[in-house]
């Protein structure tokens, strides 16, 4: 029987379970060795100093703009095309979120857009960039258009991938960089997160802020009667508990190693689709010039179709892919679209994200997807657009 091809799927094999197992006859199940060394895996990958790991893409984004200081009545600024998390980190620092729209190019910030925008709003503190798709940002001139601001680049869709300047995203431009690692994401813990970033000061505060604001470094502590003691430990800052397990992490460190073939192999299949869907009516490709495809971390794989121009709503199109089995969705309904956010942007405009909403689909891609299932997609497509 056909199998239903979600738009992602995790990827579990021997080695991953045995790592899971190792853990769980080990002596730790939590805050022991196993963190530690996914923590280094993602290092050596990124080439980034410092990275610690969190309970979900969420919470890394959370503990990052803490770190970078946001609070009441500071601005940050993320664009509309993502999910919601990346307004809502700075929303739970008590900061004003704001957006700029995207690059219809790129679907990543635009560089223009960020740079009038700073122009009207200079009390602006923290600039959020969305690496779309798992193409990072643009690294060098968003550097420039947000001066001496932290930049924090929400990479949960990326890592693995190379950012404009040739360096992999989690060192560079961006002052941290976050990740997630659910299970439709190039890697997966289940649930899990990290931030990633090459200053010390950002590096020590997000360790603080991940487990309760607890110290316990005899030479960082503030009660230094006690400290030294066995068993002394201080709260210094509100922190949370926002640790990732050694089952996770034992899972994620195996996952790291195999990184590289699954990247590779979504990297075909988009090629693949790219070579299919090329010239097809009503459709248009997203992110797909070689050396867009050369460095992403391909996330996802979406399309831009003129649903009134086929002649089907596009609710129609996703309901007759999924009688043919293939799975589809849409990244993402825009920030200032979702009824929370938006009397916050009422009278404002951001056309090309209501335009790439309008059109998007998100197809199937990810590491086990057969060329015979691959080639399901394309043929599910053209039957349905009629194309």
């Amino acid at each position: 029987m056909t199998r239903f091809l979600g738009y992602g799927r995790q990827t579990i094999d021997d080695i991953d379970i045995q790592a899971v197992v190792d853990v769980l006859k080990s002596d730790f199940l939590t805050q022991g060795p196993a963190v530690t060394a996914f923590e280094k895996s993602i290092a050596d990958l990124t080439g980034a100093k410092y990275v610690v790991a969190v309970a979900n893409g969420t919470a890394a984004l959370h503990i990052a703009c803490l770190a970078a200081g946001l609070k009441d009545g500071d601005v940050g600024v993320t664009q509309p095309v993502t999910f919601c998390a990346s307004a809502n980190a700075i929303t739970y620092c008590g900061a004003r979120a704001d957006l700029v729209d995207i690059d219809p190019e790129t679907m990543t910030m635009s560089v223009d857009g960020l740079t009038a925008y700073l122009a009207d709003h200079p009390e602006c503190k923290v600039v959020i960039p969305v690496s779309y798709g798992g193409l990072s940002s643009s690294n060098a001139a968003l550097r420039k258009a947000a001066g001496d601001r932290i930049i924090i680049e929400d990479a949960s869709h990326s890592v693995g991938a190379i950012g404009e300047d040739g360096n992999m995203v989690g060192t560079g431009y961006a002052d941290m960089y976050t990740f997630s690692f659910h299970p439709v994401k190039p890697i997966t813990t289940g649930e899990g997160g990290a931030v990633a970033t090459d200053d010390p000061d950002l590096y020590k505060a997000l360790q603080l802020l991940r487990s309760h604001g607890i110290e316990r470094e005899p030479g960082l502590l503030q009660n230094t009667e006690d400290a030294g003691k066995p068993w002394y430990h201080e709260q210094q800052v509100l922190g949370f508990n926002y640790r990732l397990c050694d089952i996770q992490a034992a899972l994620g460190t195996a996952q790291m190693s195999r990184l590289p073939a699954f990247i590779a192999r979504r990297r075909e299949i988009a090629i693949f689709y790219d070579r299919e869907f090329a010239g097809m009516n009503h459709v248009r490709l997203v992110q797909a010039r070689p050396d867009q495809r050369d460095r992403s971390g391909h996330h996802l794989y979406t399309i831009r179709i003129d649903y009134d121009a086929v002649g089907k709503p596009r609710e129609q199109v996703m309901k007759e892919l999924a009688e043919r089995q293939v799975g589809s969705q849409v990244h993402y309904i825009p920030v200032h679209r979702m009824p929370y956010h938006a009397p916050r942007f009422e009278g404002r405009s951001f056309p090309e994200s209501d335009a790439y909403y309008a059109e998007t689909l998100t197809l199937p891609c990810f590491p086990t997807l057969t060329d015979d299932e691959a080639a399901q997609v394309v043929a599910a497509v053209r039957g349905v657009l009629g194309s």
